[in-house]
Order: C-alpha cells, then structure tokens, then sequence
C-alpha cells in the first residue's frame, strides 16, 4: 500500500503535540519526520524530500507562513496547515498561499490523518488508462497521460488537487457545474460542505492558465450555479 512508501514532515513548535502526532502516524504506517521551527523544518524538507507537510502557522521565527511560501517556490508537494486562528481570513490565506487543506486547533488526530488520507488519494489518483489529448487550442493542452497540463507547449506546476480540479472542468467542458458536484467529485465525501475550497482553487487555477485571471477564458463562473470550462469554438467544432 502506498501509505507505507509515504514519508511526513510535521513541523510545529508543541514539543507535546508534535511527538503525539508522530506516534499516531508512525502506527499508521508512515515513516515521519519532524521539525519545531521553520527554518529546521525547511532543512529537513530539503534533507528528506517528504511526501506531504503538516505545518503549524504560529511559530516563533519563521511563521507558517513564510514557511508555506517557500515550500511552494520549491516544490509541489502537498501542504496541511495547523492553527488555533480557525477562521475563515486564514483559511483564504492559507489556501491562497498554496496550501492544500487546512486543520484549526483543536482537533483530534484521527481527524489529522483522514485529511492527510484525503489529501493523498488525490496525489495517488492513477491517470486514466487511456492516453488521449483531453483539450488543446494551441495554447492550453491537456494530455490524460500523466494529467499533463501544458501552456504554449511548457508543462505548468500544478498541485494534484489543481490538476485534478482542471481535468474534472475540462471532461465536462461546455456544462455547468455546481460547486457541490466539484467538491465532491475532486475532493470527495470528507469535504461536504466546504464550498470554499472550490472556489478558493478555481482561484488559484485562473491565475496559472488565464491570460487575464479577472476576465477568465476558460474556467467562468455561472452566477449562482457554479463553474463551466469553456472551450474553444474550433475545439468544438473539431469534436462535432
């Protein structure tokens, strides 16, 4: 099982929550690896290349959030935020930062570990077997073929859950989705009623694939419906 290859980074300044943390995912199956501030746990990224981070926000020094900043500069790798400032100018901020998912103190560890579970089915989803080209304009290409998203022929750095939210629009380019059917069908059952994170990602996509993020070509909004990838009237035509 996958979970056994996964390799953890917790970094949090709770000496007691960290190492409680650490017991409950080691028993689990995960190998982990653990930091108390963020500049040790920047070290440690670089030493152990983790699958996945776990980051607390409020930490002396280096907060969490110039840690996430930095993280994302580097690397894809999914990103889980802790904070006792549960409320939602954090969570936007988190989120629009490059997180993945977002955790408020208190919470129990079994709660941790399913969003970790979550986060990481959508890393592990397997591509569809069938290698085709799912959109191409000449400017935006997506390829089912390792969900290769390429903008004028350069391959963009997309988090798995920013490609898997691109290719579930685009497999139903031309329909309007709700924001409940995409957060079901790209985060799953965990995530019921959490419209945020939709919304929040489409967001985030506009910003890497829209020429003009405020005025979108591809993904627009249907005002209180929901989302609808757009496609070109030559890629319709080419499909008709």
């Amino acid at each position: 099982m996958w979970k056994r290859e996964t390799r953890l980074l917790l970094i949090d300044d709770n000496v007691q929550l960290l190492d409680a943390i650490a017991t409950s995912l080691e028993r689990s199956g995960y190998a982990v690896e653990k930091a108390m501030d963020g500049a040790s746990g920047l070290e440690r990224f670089k030493a152990h290349e983790p699958d996945l981070v776990v980051l607390d926000v409020m930490m002396p020094g280096m907060d969490g959030w110039e840690v996430c900043r930095r993280l994302r500069e580097a690397s894809r790798a999914p990103i889980i935020m802790l904070t006792a400032r549960a409320n939602e100018t954090d969570k936007i901020m988190g989120l629009k930062m490059g997180a993945d998912d977002y955790v408020g103190k208190p919470f129990s560890i079994k709660e941790l570990e399913a969003r970790i579970e979550a986060v990481l089915r959508r890393v592990h989803m397997v591509p569809p077997s069938l290698d085709r080209v799912l959109y191409d304009d000449d400017h935006l290409r997506l390829e089912t073929a390792g969900m290769q998203v390429l903008l004028d022929s350069h391959a963009l750095a997309l988090t798995a859950t920013e490609r898997r939210l691109l290719f579930v629009l685009a497999e139903h380019a031309g329909q309007v989705l709700s924001v409940e059917q995409i957060l079901r069908l790209v985060w799953g059952a965990e995530y019921e009623g959490q419209t945020d994170y939709v919304k929040l990602y489409v967001w985030r996509l506009r910003q890497k694939i829209e020429a003009d993020p405020s005025n979108p070509r591809y993904i627009c909004t249907a005002r209180g419906l929901g989302y609808r990838f757009v496609p070109s009237p030559a890629q319709v035509t080419a499909e008709a």
